[in-house]
């Protein structure tokens, strides 16, 4: 058993235990656990003075996001997480606003389309129809940076990857926060970090992983963009806590794409688990990660 210096990460473990399910019980469904997602994501609250609104981009259903102090023209593109089979503008709201305070930006927040109704690349063109809606309306790109967790994370680069393919521009910069970014899970990671992450399991993954794929393979840089020729793409942060199964992800993202000659500046942080985040009532380090984030989307988005 792990112990921890930041007790603050030992509250929130204690409490994300408390809420599985007891031994023998069913586990939940996967509408159950959509719900339960959109759930946690209302109990938040938001920056005063923070407004959203439903808008539509580009034939998708989205939210708009607008914290106060927001400059204008500056907009993310929120891709949210959720392994591309749960997840909403409901269950990232309270984060993404935070998120577009700490970088004095507008967040749009796709609502793609989700599996196993819906696989690859489904989401992946709902969240090219949203950036190129976001183009259409004068949106420079030089003023977009484009973000998300996870799944979302994951479909963050597939997108840069997608736009650098169809000759489209990149954006401002690329934010990710635990990238889901290879769908064949074979970094040690998800073997050394399985007793210490109390999110991730491999099984669950598996699932999802099959759910979205459908019959893709699972090296199409749609789906694993580690596997992408990430030369040209746009400059990324990754934030990725130390006790993620998904922590080889992120470490195989910032090789290949800094040997792609792409910008990287990764961010392990000690002790945290997977989008830690969305924990910002709880922890300071989920405070300091998104003031961090924000003073890089601040810096790439000018003006």
């Amino acid at each position: 058993m792990s112990s921890w210096k930041d007790p603050e990460i030992a509250g929130v473990r204690a409490l994300l235990a408390s809420r599985q399910p007891a031994p023998g019980e069913p586990a939940p469904s996967r509408e159950q656990r959509r719900a339960a997602m959109d759930a946690f994501g209302e109990m938040g609250s938001l920056p005063p003075g923070c407004r959203h609104e439903p808008l539509t981009a580009g034939g998708v259903k989205c939210e708009r996001v607008e914290p106060t102090g927001a400059v204008e023209g500056r907009q993310i593109l929120y891709l949210h997480g959720g392994g591309y089979v749960g997840g909403s503008h409901k269950s990232h709201r309270p984060m993404v606003a935070r998120l577009a305070e700490a970088a004095r930006a507008t967040a749009i927040v796709a609502d793609y389309r989700l599996a196993p109704e819906h696989a690859c690349p489904a989401a992946l063109d709902d969240a090219l129809a949203v950036y190129r809606w976001m183009l259409d309306e004068g949106t420079e790109p030089e003023r977009i940076v484009i973000a998300g967790d996870s799944a979302g994370g994951g479909l963050t680069l597939a997108l840069a990857l997608v736009l650098k393919d169809q000759v489209l521009p990149q954006p401002a910069g690329l934010f990710v926060i635990s990238p889901w970014a290879d769908l064949t899970q074979s970094h040690t990671t998800y073997q050394t970090k399985a007793e210490d992450d109390p999110m991730i399991a491999k099984d669950r993954l598996d699932e999802s992983a099959a759910a979205y794929l459908g019959d893709m393979d699972a090296r199409d840089p749609r789906a694993s963009p580690v596997f992408g020729d990430f030369a040209g793409v746009a400059p990324m942060l990754i934030q990725v806590g130390s006790e993620e199964a998904l922590l080889g992800d992120s470490l195989l993202l910032a090789e290949r794409a800094g040997h792609a000659r792409v910008e990287v500046r990764l961010e392990v942080w000690p002790e945290m688990i997977h989008v830690w985040h969305a924990f910002g009532g709880q922890l300071g380090a989920a405070r300091r990660a998104i003031r961090t984030a924000g003073a890089w989307m601040d810096e790439k988005l000018g003006g």
